[in-house]
């Protein structure tokens, strides 16, 4: 990051900190209050603006003012970043005024609001990466947009409303991606199959839905599941050929399996396993389970003799076998 944006900070910190509440002149009558508080806003001096107005709508509650203010009260706190006092205000002027011909302009605010909480001062100058960040404010943004296009259609803010959705969208849909390459990672391959599912059902029409299809390719790989596997390997296939896993027609994963065996596994060469992972007993892992279980009981009569037989020696071995590993059986 460059000094110029350093400084920047330091200085845009300094005057936030050493910043007080004005004292607004008990004199001054409710137009003067009105006009310093526009004049505040046109000089963007928000911090002074949000005293004046807050007097305002203190003194005169019922003045030909009052409503006015408690709407530029929202925009003045968006403006000095302040995104939760600006939502609490939107808040407030849409349960108090729901009739308001410019309760519109509250509903935009108030997700505008939400959209750059998580672009605070330091993300405009850091390489962040948005998909990476909690989602909560994007998802927040988006339904309070949802909310304004829903109820007001035919507003002026609508169009942008939708705009910022529409990129909204795209950014939760790489989020659940992201979170889905870290179960990858972490090998718990049914919640990483489980998100890649979520994104290809529910963000139709968004670039992670090829990413999407390529975590559950990758992830029931990984299970063993081969034709699920299979299934969405074809729809990756037809639909998106050019595909970063896809190398002249062939899946490559993206995720390397890592050893994450105990340090006495590895030494003993996995004759000694350390504790076993507890099973993810999730809703999730058993609604894979039940397609595996469906699955095998398709097999042909001839091999489930065998699978018994097998799983029945299993269950048989005593205590004293498992401890020798088998020498002494």
């Amino acid at each position: 990051m460059q000094v110029k944006h350093l400084l920047l900070i330091a200085i845009l910190a300094l005057t936030a900190a050493c910043s007080s509440n004005e004292t607004v002149d008990e004199n001054l009558g409710e137009v003067e209050l009105y006009q310093q508080a526009q004049a505040d806003l046109d000089n963007k001096s928000y911090t002074s603006a949000i005293s004046k107005l807050k007097a305002l709508e203190s003194r005169y509650p019922f003045g030909r003012f009052a409503e006015q203010a408690q709407l530029e009260l929202i925009y003045a706190y968006y403006r000095n970043v302040e995104p939760e006092a600006a939502r609490s205000a939107a808040e407030r002027f849409i349960r108090l005024h729901p009739q308001h011909p410019n309760v519109d302009y509250a509903y935009y605010l108030k997700g505008l609001a939400s959209f750059d909480q998580d672009r605070g001062l330091l993300a405009r100058f850091l390489p962040l990466d948005m998909t990476k960040r909690d989602p909560g404010a994007a998802r927040d943004s988006f339904n309070e947009f949802a909310q304004l296009t829903s109820r007001y259609p035919n507003s002026r803010y609508s169009p942008d409303a939708k705009a910022r959705m529409v990129y909204l969208r795209n950014l939760l849909a790489a989020n659940e991606i992201h979170v889905a390459h870290y179960y990858l990672k972490r090998q718990a391959y049914v919640a990483a199959a489980n998100r890649g599912r979520y994104v290809v059902e529910n963000f139709q029409g968004t670039p992670a839905v090829a990413d999407g299809l390529a975590v559950m390719t990758e992830a029931y790989q990984r299970l063993g599941l081969d034709d699920l596997a299979e299934t969405s390997l074809q729809t990756l296939q037809l639909n998106y050929p050019d595909h970063a896993t896809l190398e002249d027609g062939k899946f490559t994963p993206v995720e390397t399996e890592d050893d994450n065996r105990s340090w006495l596994s590895k030494a003993t060469l996995g004759l000694i396993e350390g504790e076993a992972p507890r099973p993810d007993t999730s809703r999730a892992n058993r609604d894979v389970l039940r397609q595996y279980e469906t699955a095998a009981q398709d097999l042909p009569e001839e091999l489930r003799p065998v699978l018994k037989e097998a799983e029945q020696q299993g269950e048989k071995r005593s205590w004293w076998s498992r401890l020798t590993f088998g020498l002494f059986d």
